[in-house]
């Protein structure tokens, strides 16, 4: 339907030509407007603080007097509208992680408070990709999570609360990965900033309504529910122990390469890879300390060495890795293939070949034994 023509006395305008600069009929931009009954150019004109020929030249008008309901108008954007749109473009966006060694994408997930299936699919990642140190992980919807911790009006400690005393070495994210929770959260209860440096001794309040550090799913793989019990278990007891600092780790490692004539260099790489150098790092699969080693593994280890290796022993899980990548060397045809093994498991790479996550993971590794 026809509407709202001008009364017969105000004057056609003449088409325009020229479209009108941006920059001065639009100073925050365009946006789309639907007409409604009633609606004419001029009252569309003076709601959006432009002008009819402005908007005749925009969209290309051949009647002014001839709109009707159900149209689409660009019409420029209002200093609110353009606001809300800016944030909406920049919580859209979101940030970039640049991954750690250790890291995974459940945890990045976790510590941004985004979906993982969402965070896979906006890194065109599956749920069997690996991450690797210095891959930049693009996080959307993070800037609203940021934003509302910002808006917080004051520290505020959750209702219930455990205490964790700060020990040499240890940093806020370190800790707030081992206790699944938050940077933000940790800041928030303790009542310091998140960019502050911790000092041995220094009690932190962590809330207890954080979720398991262990969760039940790793990159979309979700594991059965005795796998994840005795994984929380492992964990909550590392989280009780004292365990060696990293230089103290990397220390232990050379040692115990070059006592098993393991190339130090390699063995590093691979905890580096695994754990980051983390005793107390547990995943879903029970994969448990610096090496990641899992019970079945630890067994076979503890056969190769003629004693039973405790996993939740730093120098006995560093001792298990480097057994094993001792006979993976002298099963395996070189290097590489050892490394494959260390991941898929030696007889399937033999079998199968390398699956493309493991040439991957064997790519990582022997960029990393460069560096050591």
């Amino acid at each position: 339907m026809v509407v709202a023509a001008p009364p017969p006395a105000t004057p056609v305008l003449e088409p325009v030509t020229a479209v009108v600069a941006p920059s001065r009929t639009a100073p925050h931009g365009w946006t789309t407007y639907t007409v409604r009954d009633g609606d004419t150019l001029d009252a569309i004109a003076a709601r959006h603080r432009t002008t009819v020929g402005a908007l005749v030249a925009r969209n290309h008008v051949r009647t002014p007097g001839m709109i009707h309901a159900g149209d689409r108008l660009s019409v420029p954007r209002t200093a609110a509208e353009a606001a809300k749109a800016a944030k909406a473009k920049a919580r859209a966006a979101g940030r970039v992680h640049v991954v750690r060694a250790g890291e995974t994408m459940s945890h990045i997930a976790a510590h941004y408070r985004v979906p993982l299936a969402g965070l896979l699919k906006a890194n065109h990642l599956s749920a069997r990709s690996l991450i690797h140190p210095g891959d930049r992980i693009h996080v959307r919807g993070a800037g609203a999570a940021a934003s509302s911790s910002r808006k917080a009006s004051s520290p505020r400690p959750a209702a219930t609360t455990r205490r964790h005393t700060v020990r040499s070495g240890e940093t806020l994210s370190g800790i707030a990965a081992r206790y699944g929770t938050s940077v933000s959260d940790i800041a928030r209860a303790s009542r310091i900033s998140s960019g502050s440096l911790l000092r041995v001794g220094q009690r932190l309040r962590i809330p207890a309504s954080a979720t398991h550090a262990v969760s039940d799913t790793f990159n979309g793989v979700t594991y059965p529910s005795s796998v994840v019990a005795a994984a929380r278990r492992n964990h909550a007891i590392l989280a009780k122990r004292s365990v060696p600092s990293r230089s103290e780790t990397r220390a232990i490692i050379v040692k115990t390469a070059r006592r098993h004539g393991v190339d130090p260099r390699l063995a590093l790489a691979v905890a580096s890879m695994e754990s980051g150098w983390n005793q107390r790092m547990v995943s879903p699969a029970n994969a448990v300390g610096v090496m990641q080693v899992i019970p079945s593994g630890g067994q076979w280890a503890s056969s190769l060495v003629g004693r039973r290796l405790d996993l939740l022993d730093a120098r006995d899980n560093i001792t298990a890795g480097v057994v094993m990548l001792r006979a993976l060397g002298r099963s395996a045809k070189n290097t590489e293939q050892a490394v494959a093994g260390y991941y898929q498991g030696l007889g399937s790479v033999q079998q199968h070949g390398m699956y493309s996550d493991t040439k991957s993971y064997v790519r990582t590794i022997m960029r990393l034994r460069a560096t050591m």
